[in-house]
């Protein structure tokens, strides 16, 4: 492949492995942000991390090998973290930067590299597009330099370093992690064979709550599932047990454990921009807490009412960290979220982090003594019903000029039977509709997808409105 085609997308870069994802790549990525850190002075340390994927670990080793061969210290962690973990880690040792060896919630046969900010947060898309076009001239002029991992060990430039400890002291202090203990709940744990495995256990330990957590070991063929994504169509068997009763909760993390799903106690599939929503409520309502809720373009505006009614302000940005992150500091925000099921609170890391989310979920069913679906429908009663949903429809890099095209001149009167009020193109093609409902097109960031979204409601006119989004790219499932 050439140089040219490695592309950093929503949240890092990321490739199949043994196909693009090699180490010779792994090591001219590293390089560039070697050189990158070292342009910027924030060469005091890099802290390197990884998931459970296949030569996840070994992926790391070497980008720690380039990393201290251009005399950057290297805090490596010594086993598999959740994303998150990576991110307080780098804030707490003061780290110019970190990398996380992660493809998220891509399908096995991926792999990824994603870079962090100083303070724990996505890089920028310009941090990223100076070390995404420094690629090419790093292997044109065979620069990436290289050191045995036992040598730079030996020469203290790698430190391998916990990155448990802390990371788990820090999100309790977010809830009243007694009062989950003594709650006598009983929680169902869906790891997905991810990274965030037996983090949820751990961070609540011994009480009258007990967990019981499936696909909490290392497999990184995730078997049973397309993908280690926190939705209804990977979550079958944490459903099916739900649904059989006994559970009060089930809660649900990705590949690298930066994204959170729910399950309510029948077993039904809470969805993202429901979870989200009810996220806020909880910090809103439960917390009394205020501050800015900054929302992705394709979060529920359930949270733009929430926002309404406790005298919140509500931000609106492109889909990723990159930009929530960023975004969520300049108005000292309260929480800030985005569809795939990620958010994050002020306070903590400007990233997603769904063990936290997970516990804020745990904290609002035992401050309040109700069930997932009834703090659903508390929410409804405040904002009125909202349903949605998405498709993704697999492309090929030679359709996608021909779609982008026919979206753009689309000009529908209607979606869905609603009068089509307005559109935009801020990340994809947005359709607004009366009502404040919406449509949206945008290809996946990190994946050859088209992605079909809408906020209807009713379920049926959500059905209607991604069909009707099909015919107006010209594609089917």
């Amino acid at each position: 492949m050439t140089m040219q085609e490695i592309r950093f997308g929503t949240d890092g870069w990321r490739a199949v492995i043994a196909d693009d994802y090699t180490f010779d790549n792994v090591r001219a990525v590293a390089q560039a942000m070697a050189d990158y850190l070292k342009r910027h002075d924030l060469n005091q340390k890099v802290v390197i991390g990884y998931d459970t994927r296949f030569l996840s670990g070994s992926f790391a080793g070497a980008a720690a090998e380039v990393m201290a061969a251009n005399e950057i210290p290297v805090a490596l962690l010594s086993s598999f973290v959740p994303t998150p973990s990576l991110s307080f880690a780098v804030r707490e040792l003061e780290a110019g930067g970190g990398v996380m060896i992660t493809a998220s919630h891509n399908p096995a046969r991926w792999n990824g590299f994603k870079v962090k900010s100083p303070i724990g947060g996505t890089a920028s898309p310009e941090v990223t597009s100076e070390i995404e076009q420094a690629i090419a001239g790093v292997i044109a002029g065979d620069r990436v330099q290289h050191m045995p991992l036992g040598e730079a060990e030996a020469k203290g430039l790698v430190e391998r370093v916990d990155g448990k400890t802390s990371y788990l002291k820090a999100v309790r202090e977010f809830v009243d992690i007694d009062a989950i203990r003594d709650a006598g709940l009983n929680v169902l744990v869906d790891s997905m064979f991810g990274s965030a495995q037996g983090w949820t256990v751990d961070a609540i330990g011994e009480g009258a709550t007990h967990i019981r957590e499936i696909h909490g070991r290392r497999n990184p063929a995730f078997p049973g599932m397309r993908a280690p994504e926190p939705i209804a169509a990977n979550l079958t068997e944490s459903m099916e047990l739900m649904a059989q009763g006994g559970f009060d909760i089930g809660l649900s993390t990705d590949g690298d454990g930066d994204r959170f799903g729910l399950i309510d106690e029948q077993g039904r599939f809470v969805t993202q921009l429901q979870t989200f929503a009810l996220l806020v409520y909880y910090q809103l309502a439960i917390r009394e807490q205020r501050g800015a809720i900054v929302r992705s373009i394709t979060m529920t505006r359930m949270v733009d009412k929430l926002g309404e009614h406790f005298g919140c302000d509500v931000h609106e940005t492109p889909v990723g960290f990159k930009f929530l992150g960023p975004r969520m500091l300049e108005t000292d925000a309260l929480i800030a979220g985005e569809e795939s099921g990620g958010s994050a609170v002020r306070g903590h890391i400007p990233e997603r982090d769904g063990v936290l989310a997970g516990l804020f979920m745990l904290d609002f069913v035992a401050r309040t003594g109700k069930k997932p679906s009834q703090l659903l429908d508390e929410l409804y009663e405040l904002v009125g019903r909202h349903e949605y949903d998405r498709v993704d429809v697999t492309v090929r890099a030679d359709e996608k000029d021909a779609i982008l095209e026919r979206v753009a001149e689309a000009k529908p009167e209607t979606i869905a039977g609603l009068p089509v009020i307005g559109q935009d193109d801020l990340d994809g093609f947005r359709f607004t509709l009366e009502g404040g409902w919406w449509l949206l097109l945008r290809f996946s960031g990190t994946e050859p997808l088209l992605r079909i979204y809408a906020e209807m409601p009713s379920m049926e006119q959500v059905q209607q409105a991604l069909q009707d989004g099909q015919e107006l790219a010209g594609v089917a499932l």
